[in-house]
């Protein structure tokens, strides 16, 4: 478990954020810029001293101002990759990623190994090549080989594609998603992209002028008032679970998502996979009698849950399609109106394969 109590003042601004999470797994710190998601990394990593708080990483205590705990940056065993890397440009790439086992832990019953991280992150052709001689991404791939090499009990991940054009991007989230997979080090993820929080995170915690205003699971958060009103209304959805049940000649995945069959074009996917979807609002269409004869992939039973006013003359409409699964679709007032649409109402969501956006994890289903 990952228990964070901070308050710490710079200015006028005040940084006031309390949340815990489980561990292992990737937590995102998201926000608007400004809402004190660097100093939140700063101070969990010891780089600053909180005002008054208490930081525990499972049964280690690290900063705890009522018994007066402060263990040094050095001690925390906690690594840190920043937006940007960091890296020594007199060493080369073996040299970096030396410098971090060096200050790791030679006591660990199961160290992170040299080989695996080279193996894992794709450095092997980089060994011999100085700081200068990378692209971006393969910069920010050994800052994560060196941070991990360092044996951390929790890494800290502040905007580390932030620097990256999209292509570079999504040349390094594949690595950071293996990292994930491969190792059981609690990672904490800082983030204004809500594509790289739903394609890593399992956990949110949503800050918003220095507060937390909301923590969860990604599912429950990505539902929350306070993430609509950052990521814009054309953002706003749903975030879902499910398994991938079986896979059609065409590359049409199906998927299992609460009571409900799902059709979306994913790549890769292997019947069994777990994976976390968004279902976008705006792309939910709601019928109140069973529909026929249509292109639409996907026609599923729902209760509605609630109706509540959204931007413009529209309605955010919540949908309950079985065992907690549940969907958010944007329709105007006027047509909630001419449908009647209410509480505990039995409805039918419609929805395109082709819009559904989402990532097949590789972890088995369970």
């Amino acid at each position: 478990m990952l228990s964070v109590q901070l308050t710490k003042r710079r200015g006028e601004f005040v940084l006031d954020m309390d949340f815990t999470t489980p561990t292992p797994g990737i937590t995102a710190l998201f926000g608007r810029s400004g809402c004190g998601k660097s100093t939140a990394i700063a101070l969990m990593a010891g780089l600053l001293s909180p005002d008054a708080g208490r930081v525990q990483v499972d049964d280690d205590v690290l900063v705890d101002t009522v018994r007066g705990i402060e263990v040094s940056a050095h001690g925390r065993r906690v690594g840190v990759v920043f937006q940007d890397p960091r890296l020594f440009p007199h060493l080369r790439v073996r040299g970096n990623l030396e410098y971090g086992s060096k200050r790791s832990a030679s006591h660990l019953p199961h160290p992170v190994r040299f080989d695996e991280i080279i193996g894992l992150l794709g450095l092997e052709p980089l060994l011999a090549r100085r700081p200068h001689e990378l692209s971006g991404g393969e910069k920010q791939r050994v800052a994560l080989g060196r941070a991990l090499l360092a044996q951390p009990r929790l890494l800290l991940l502040d905007e580390p594609l932030a620097s990256l054009d999209s292509a570079r991007r999504e040349d390094v989230l594949p690595y950071l998603e293996r990292l994930r997979d491969a190792f059981a080090i609690p990672m904490v993820y800082v983030s204004h992209q809500f594509d790289e929080v739903l394609r890593l995170a399992s956990r949110v915690v949503l800050l918003d002028a220095g507060r937390t205003v909301a923590n969860g699971d990604i599912a429950t958060v990505s539902r929350h008032p306070a993430l609509r009103a950052i990521v814009g209304p054309d953002a706003v959805g749903a975030v879902v679970s499910g398994v991938v049940e079986r896979v059609d000649p065409s590359g049409l995945a199906q998927l299992r998502i609460g009571d409900a069959l799902l059709s979306a074009e994913l790549d890769a996917a292997v019947v069994g996979q777990r994976i976390q979807i968004q279902v976008l609002a705006r792309d939910v269409i709601i019928a109140t009698e069973p529909p026929r004869a249509l292109s639409v992939r996907n026609v599923v039973s729902a209760r509605i849950v609630s109706i509540t006013p959204d931007v413009g003359r529209n309605v955010l409409v919540e949908l309950d399609v079985g065992r907690t699964a549940t969907l958010l679709a944007r329709i105007t007032a006027r047509a909630s109106e001419e449908l009647q649409l209410a509480s505990d109402m039995q409805a039918w969501v419609l929805i395109k394969a082709v819009s559904l956006r989402g990532h097949v994890f590789s972890a088995p289903a369970r």
